[in-house]
């Protein structure tokens, strides 16, 4: 959806309440954990072999050298979804705030000039390589030269092959699968125990990462819609995913209006909601749209709608005085408020 659009929506009141319960929503998030287990096992398992074999050891190039890299700072975490489109150029002001982006991003935040700290991946198969260049401006070529000057945070079960075209640094992360013949073969590869939760997705991962292993005393959402624009865009750029909506269901968005989305998103959803309902934490949802929050009754509380431009400029707004406070004989006198 264009920002033009945006100026006339106005976000739904505020509800003090879940209108389901945690638990629930934590089910439905968990509800496909078998399909899934059983579907992506012995790619999940040749992978973590081959990607040993090629780095060694995970523990030496493992997610805990960066414990605590933001504590009790804030962090922005990127999803794929359309809204990104409509308040990325608002990125180029966050200054030094870290963001983390899921890697389908790549193509779009480089041919937009956004300075991303880390990429992350957590999907196994083949088609992570070509999400990385789907629907860019430049050459494969030029993409995969991109990386070198990026940081990419994968899953030890991450396809081998993105891994060998990523130029830049690599870190890894383990995820706990309930799957205790899974995690027995993990373990004989090597006992690395730098588990990231996810909720079944990467901005899921990005979240986990942002806020447990980093120490992220505030996070703010963005490109985090689950759902479909009002024009039927799956992403901010093109994507084969536009072509063919398949089976959707209608759910509600911040603004109260309705969108359509797959159930799997429904649920990503979800687990956001029971994290941010039972962490303690402060939670900004920055996307300016899609469904993240929302509910018939109104937006729960646990998860603050707020412009984009808004969150980086409370975060930053003390620098707007700098100079008169470290040279009160400065011309400046700037009041903030």
């Amino acid at each position: 959806m264009a920002k033009q659009a945006l100026i006339d929506l106005v976000y739904q009141d505020y509800i003090n309440y879940l209108p389901v319960s945690p638990q629930s929503l934590h089910a439905q998030a968990c509800s496909s954990d078998d399909i899934t287990v059983k579907s992506w096992r012995q790619i999940w398992e040749k992978n973590i072999k081959k990607n040993h074999a090629t780095y060694k050891s995970f523990s030496e190039n493992g997610i805990g050298k960066l414990y605590g890299f933001t504590h009790q700072k804030p962090v922005l975490i990127a999803g794929a979804g359309p809204s990104l489109k409509s308040n990325i150029q608002d990125l180029k002001d966050k200054k030094d705030i870290t963001l983390i982006s899921c890697l389908h991003n790549f193509h779009f935040m480089e041919d937009n000039e956004i300075e991303v700290d880390f990429y992350v991946t957590l999907d196994a198969g083949e088609v992570t390589i070509e999400e990385v260049t789907e629907g860019g401006k430049k050459s494969e070529e030029e993409y995969w030269a991109m990386t070198a000057k990026r940081t990419l945070l994968a899953y030890i079960g991450s396809s081998p092959n993105l891994l060998a075209k990523w130029q830049g640094k690599i870190i890894f992360f383990n995820c706990p699968v309930p799957n205790s013949e899974f995690m027995a073969f993990v373990d004989s590869v090597e006992v690395f125990n730098s588990y990231v939760s996810t909720g079944g997705n990467v901005l899921g991962a990005s979240f986990y990462i942002a806020k447990a292993i980093f120490g992220a005393s505030i996070i703010g959402f963005l490109g985090a819609d689950f759902c479909f624009s009002y024009d039927k865009k799956f992403h901010p750029f093109d994507s084969k995913y536009d072509a063919n909506l398949g089976n959707v269901l209608k759910a509600r968005d911040v603004f109260g209006l309705p969108v359509l989305t797959w159930q799997s998103y429904y649920n990503f959803k979800g687990w956001f909601e029971y994290v941010c309902s039972t962490v303690p934490g402060i939670y900004y949802n920055c996307s300016e749209g899609g469904t993240l929050g929302a509910y018939e009754q109104g937006n729960i509380r646990s998860i603050l709608q707020i412009p984009l431009k808004d969150f980086i400029r409370q975060m930053t707004m003390f620098e707007e005085i700098q100079e008169q406070m470290i040279n009160p004989q400065t011309k400046d006198k700037k009041l903030l408020f």
